[in-house]
């Protein structure tokens, strides 16, 4: 089973507000990718792999009712370490998103330990004085239990930055055992981040590179999915899908330059290539 994930991020933002989004007004914008995208999708077995869309909240809903039983599988961008309960806390979580409230909405799975989240969680500790990374790995383990106590499935991301390269073994062991402490791995999937390689101008891994660290994280793990989180691209689509150990890829951009952005022809142009040299 291969796994095509699909990060929107803020892609909603339109150009006119520093954004990206030139496809459709921000209250259409989830429904329009669904819809463009849903019935080529259809085309590709449903044993073979599956396709997850992680959406900005406020775009849940459209694309939720946009899907109408298709291939595409709604996912949310994180859920809160708490959850409501039976006799306990009933919804008093303002500003957060427990998983409860992800799964009424219609999410099927959550995208849990980005890089930019790692980041941000980092960041707030900095601002009281500390900086602990073994800390965020023991928060991320509890948004991954919240999850999947609602039978949501995880995108579990790891990766190193270019300070913890020299030292990666380590880093993505810790991210690894804590983050899946009493966690059903079976609802998990694993996307490896080369933080030290995304951005601009920066040398993105070679195909023995990812095919090590995948090799790793399966050893670690017992032998769970993994996903190449650094980027499936057009340019890099056919070299991923000859590893045998990648399960599948991240999408976020489709397009690098010009009209930099997301636009579905080019999303399912990348899932086009992808596939197609998986087969072969």
């Amino acid at each position: 089973m291969k796994h095509i994930c699909l990060n929107l991020k803020r892609f909603d933002v339109p150009v006119s507000l520093g954004g990206v989004n030139r496809i459709a007004p921000a209250a259409d914008w989830g429904a329009y990718i669904v819809e463009r995208t849903e019935e080529a999708l259809r085309s590709y077995n449903s044993g073979e792999a599956e396709f997850t869309m992680y959406f900005p909240e406020a775009h849940i809903l459209g694309a939720a009712a946009a899907s109408k039983d298709g291939p595409v599988r709604i996912g949310c961008q994180g859920v809160y370490r708490e959850n409501t309960a039976s006799s306990g806390n009933f919804g008093a979580f303002t500003t957060n998103r427990p998983a409860s409230a992800a799964k009424a909405l219609g999410c099927e799975s959550v995208i849990i330990g980005h890089c930019e989240e790692r980041r941000d969680k980092l960041g707030i500790m900095e601002l009281g004085g500390t900086a602990d990374a073994e800390a965020v790995n023991r928060i991320l383990n509890s948004e991954i239990r919240a999850a999947v106590s609602e039978g949501m499935d995880v995108l579990y991301c790891i990766g190193e930055t270019e300070e913890e390269q020299p030292r990666w073994k380590e880093i993505l062991k810790q991210q690894l055992t804590v983050g899946l402490e009493s966690v059903d791995k079976s609802r998990t999937v694993i996307a490896y981040e080369p933080v030290w390689a995304i951005g601009p101008g920066k040398t993105p891994p070679c195909r023995d590179y990812i095919a090590k660290i995948a090799g790793y994280i399966k050893e670690v793990t017992g032998g769970m999915d993994v996903i190449y989180g650094g980027g499936l691209k057009q340019d890099n689509a056919g070299m991923l899908a000859s590893i045998p150990e990648i399960d599948g890829g991240l999408i976020a951009l489709t397009r690098f330059s010009g009209e930099i952005g997301f636009y579905p022809d080019e999303y399912l142009e990348i899932i086009r290539i992808y596939m197609e040299n998986c087969r072969q």
